[in-house]
């Protein structure tokens, strides 16, 4: 079993990615950089039906939490997945959906035929 501490820091850091993760607006902008067969070097509000004014807001938002990464070139703006960063909200989602929920003494809502584990 990890230690309090290491455990508390990844239970921040998930918490940091769902929350950076928790707006459709955000989604959408994680997943047109998915999309993109190289860091992205443009405009995103023309890619995307977001408004110009919210768009910087979100990818600071983004950036904040380490799921994207940019770099300044001239008047605009590089933004690319952080694929480090990205591994590790990968391997900590994973985690915690994949934790077993059926447990034999539970007293309500079980059903076993829908146990995921």
């Amino acid at each position: 079993m990890e230690t309090p501490n290491k455990e508390m820091v990844k239970q921040e850091q998930l918490a940091r990615f769902a929350k950076a993760l928790g707006h459709p607006h955000r989604v959408a902008i994680v997943q047109f950089l998915i999309k993109q067969k190289e860091c992205y070097f443009g405009r995103i509000w023309e890619e995307l039906p977001i408004a110009k004014a919210t768009v910087s807001q979100h990818l600071k938002e983004l950036k904040d939490a380490g799921i994207i990464q940019g770099e300044i070139e001239g008047p605009r703006v590089l933004y690319c997945i952080n694929k480090q960063n990205w591994k590790l909200m990968q391997a900590l989602f994973n985690s915690f959906v994949n934790q077993c929920v059926c447990k034999k003494d539970r007293c309500c809502c079980d059903d076993d035929d829908d146990c995921c584990c």
